[in-house]
């Protein structure tokens, strides 16, 4: 049975949620009474239109009973940029920091105030509808951490257009896909960008994405805006001539500072209906094919700005920092819209957590007095290995509330994370949450809830978690099953963007009634809830999401490859790592340069984070009769664990003896 600690006084003295039975109060009181819990929290915001009475959401979670939909706040009108940034100015806080920016390099640091963000929103935002976006039309985002990716992301909001970032360390391929699928009339980039000591040419990224978008995919984006960024950021290496670096089309390119050059900071906004799409966002799918998960506007706003009040606890003079990019959504919800929606100060980093040594972390929370610091477990587990000196030496005493978010935490790292980084005193909060559910769904809470390290803890604020066994009976009690909602929150995915029928599928087939996450859970004799890991065939490398589908056809493309199968195996620092077996063609013998060959090629395929870490040549596959590939035994055998179990449905048993001999 795992220790529990409880929340220490240096954070329930100053918690606005500051007991269990508070929690406890307005947990229930979320579910019995919807409609007032929310609308509480909407009178703060800013309506065009107030929703009707009686409509404040309207479901169906049963695929039996029809279509599966969900609408929150039906007939409200509001516009999302206006409550962010408008509403805050209006209300005094012009002058207050919105993010304090700090580059890759230390030397490279600015900041922003709310007035100045507003203003810089409304330029773009009007040399975007100066290259004819309006409403409705898609905006491909492939930016660095930099404070013009927010302003491009609220420019959007504010006229009503979709914008969907990618993270900038996918390949061209996934750019070119990602940007046909969502038919991006615009793409926004930069021309490069520092990670550490190497280099990014990020408009080079694009130029092939653009080409491959139209050769492979029949699509051609209008326009791409390019931010000047290297020639502002500190090099860390020779740098020469920057636009020597990638081409310029004079057709379709166009610089950032030219295109606001002339723009008012005025901007009449684009009034949304409440379910009116505010973003759409890729995630890998089992099938290999990304999915655009899409998220509306009232709903997600409030969800977002609830979660960031109370998860993080966050109070007026805080100063809080989320080290996620914006390409993921936790940059979307905790580094964007959240901390805005509450007029907050946050912390944006372009850096890496190594650069220039293995202390910038703790360097960033010294230099900002940072109260809030919300990272992955990955980041945490790879700073262990430095040792306690690298944190112990910066004064970390502003330091309130811990996050963790991206696969769940490994106990090691937690208690690294508490006793050493936290010094014992801060609350860790350890969110489970998806693409797909816009924000945080189980965590624990500062000043309320007790911890165990390495459980996810209790469900947020009208969220209904419920675990079924595999014929979809509910485990009441302790027990451990299938994690599903009975119910939506409001910030929930509405679709995924041009294909209702895979959404419907994928969510909500398995287990009629229920919103189906993928993810396996463990309620134990306290009521923790533990999540347990994926479920289908997906993959969670250091907090990257990606399907083995997506892997085994990259490796399938190289001509000497007849089959491959992919697994995930537990990794120190990335929490799992790739473990690929692959089947040559007759004749090909196995050979390194193939081995380094099939790494470089999923690199450039999806992305560096892709990257396998063993590649096993193997003379065949543990299959059923029918075909079917056991994962199961391919995940034994990658770990070299020889309790593989009943061997009986397969069709050549001797075939795992011969894995177990193989591994490299």
């Amino acid at each position: 049975m795992s220790r529990v600690f409880q929340p220490s006084a240096h954070v329930v003295e100053k918690s606005r949620l500051p007991s269990l039975d508070k929690y406890k109060e307005m947990y229930k009181n979320s579910l019995d009474n919807p409609e007032e819990f929310w609308s509480e929290i909407a009178k703060e915001f800013y309506w065009q239109t107030p929703y009707q009475p009686g409509k404040f959401v309207s479901y169906n979670f049963d695929i039996t009973k029809g279509d599966i939909f969900v609408k929150w706040m039906e007939g409200a009108v509001t516009n999302i940029c206006v409550n962010l940034l408008d509403r805050n100015i209006e209300k005094g806080h012009g002058d207050k920091i919105a993010y304090y920016w700090e580059g890759n390099h230390p030397d490279d640091y600015s900041r922003i105030t709310y007035r100045k963000l507003k203003d810089l929103v409304c330029q773009f935002a009007n040399g975007l509808r100066s290259r004819g976006v309006g409403k409705g039309d898609r905006v491909s985002i492939y930016m660095p951490m930099i404070l013009e990716t927010v302003v491009c992301m609220l420019a959007c909001a504010r006229i009503g257009a979709i914008h969907s970032v990618v993270f900038a360390g996918f390949s061209s391929d996934s750019l070119a896909e990602r940007m046909s699928d969502c038919k991006a009339k615009v793409l926004v980039t930069s021309d490069g960008a520092w990670r550490g000591e190497k280099l990014l040419i990020l408009k080079k990224t694009c130029d092939e994405a653009l080409e491959k978008a139209k050769t492979k995919h029949d699509h051609t984006v209008e326009t791409c805006i390019v931010v000047s960024h290297l020639a502002k950021a500190s090099p860390c290496g020779k740098l020469g001539d920057i636009q020597s670096l990638y081409d310029w089309n004079d057709d379709i390119d166009v610089w950032w500072h030219e295109l606001i050059e002339n723009q008012s900071n005025d901007c009449e906004p684009e009034w949304m209906d409440a379910e009116d799409p505010l973003f759409m966002l890729y995630t890998s799918g089992s099938t290999g094919k990304p999915k655009g998960v899409l998220h509306t506007t009232a709903g997600y706003l409030l969800y977002a700005a609830t979660t960031f009040r109370y998860v993080f606890d966050y109070q007026e003079k805080d100063v809080y920092w989320c080290t996620a990019d914006v390409g993921w959504i936790t940059g979307h919800t905790y580094v964007v819209y959240a901390p805005l929606a509450n007029c907050a100060t946050s912390v944006m980093f372009e850096g890496s957590p190594f650069y220039p040594d293995n202390d910038r972390y703790w360097a960033v929370v010294q230099k900002y007095k940072v109260t809030q610091m919300y990272t992955a477990p990955t980041a945490i587990r790879s700073l262990m290995k430095f040792g306690v000196e690298n944190v112990t030496k910066h004064d970390l005493k502003s330091l309130r509330v811990l996050g963790s978010v991206g696969e769940p935490i490994n106990p090691e790292a937690w208690h690294w994370y508490y006793n050493y980084v936290g010094s014992e005193r801060c609350s860790i909060v350890d969110t489970f949450w998806q693409t797909e559910t816009g924000g945080h769904v189980l965590t624990s809470l500062p000043g309320a809830t007790p911890m165990k390290p390495g459980a996810a803890g209790f469900p947020f604020f009208g969220v209904a978690p419920t675990i079924l066994d595999d014929n979809g009976k509910v485990i009441e009690g302790p027990g451990e099953g299938y994690l599903v909602f009975s119910r939506p929150w409001p910030s929930i995915m509405r679709t995924l963007f041009g294909n209702h029928e895979r959404y419907q599928s994928v969510y909500f087939s398995k287990f009629p009634g229920y919103y189906c996450t993928g993810d396996g859970a463990r309620r134990d004799e306290d009521g923790f809830l533990w999540v347990t890991g994926r479920i289908d065939d997906m993959l969670n490398v250091s907090g990257h999401l990606m399907s083995t589908a997506e892997v085994e056809s990259v490796l399938t493309e190289d001509s000497r490859v007849s089959e491959a199968a992919v697994v995930s195996r537990p990794h120190p620092q990335k929490g799992e790592a790739l473990h690929c077996f692959v089947i040559l063609n007759a004749g090909v013998q196995p050979d390194p340069s193939i081995t380094d060959a099939l790494k470089k090629h999923v690199r450039a395929r999806i992305g560096a984070f892709a990257a396998p870490d063993a590649i096993q040549f193997a003379p065949g596959l543990p299959k059923t009769r029918s075909g079917k590939i056991m994962r199961r035994i391919l995940r034994k055998i990658a770990v070299g664990d020889t309790d593989i179990g009943d061997t009986s449905t397969l069709a050549d048993p001797s075939i795992v003896d011969q894995l177990f001999k193989s591994k490299p």
